[in-house]
């Protein structure tokens, strides 16, 4: 992906196969609202603050996404 030039990989999510799997990433030239990048694996990007993503964190330690995961 060549958009993401400059920005830094934190993790990638899956990472068994070769299929463009999710990525994070952490743009530190963005403006602080657009500054955590998630993609996905259909070359799709969601830019959001560091505080966004904390919330995302938080409600995920919280258990409050569990349910995502239950078919």
């Amino acid at each position: 992906m060549s958009d993401l030039q400059g920005i830094e990989p934190v993790a990638t999510f899956c990472g068994k196969c070769d299929c463009g799997c999710p990525q994070l990433f952490v743009n530190p030239s963005a403006p602080a609202e657009r500054r955590v990048v998630l993609t996905d694996d259909f070359g799709q990007r969601v830019e959001m603050s560091a505080d966004q993503f904390g919330s995302i964190l938080a409600d995920a330690k919280e258990g409050k996404l569990d349910s995502v995961l239950k078919s």
